[in-house]
């Protein structure tokens, strides 16, 4: 653990992100209030959690679908072909 005056965490800024990056605890005095730095965890993107749907209809793939109103609500329904 490392606990710094404000003048010195200014001069060595980018060490004590360093150390807290680490998983250093990092413990900053400003007028007898001490600030402690510790590093958040790196998030995961939304295209590293992997796909969202197992299987995807191959008709709405191509965009030949529709909406259809009924008794259960709005379903997909596949759109009719034309002659």
């Amino acid at each position: 653990m490392k606990h710094l005056k404000v003048a010195e965490a200014r001069a060595r800024f980018g060490e004590i992100l360093d150390d807290a990056e680490k998983g250093a605890t990092v413990i900053i005095e400003r007028r007898d209030v001490r600030f402690r730095l510790v590093a958040e965890p790196q998030q995961l993107s939304d295209a590293s959690k992997g796909a969202l749907f197992d299987f995807v209809d191959p008709a709405v793939m191509t965009g030949q679908w529709s909406w259809k109103a009924g008794s259960k609500g709005v379903t997909f329904a596949p759109r009719r072909k034309r002659r």
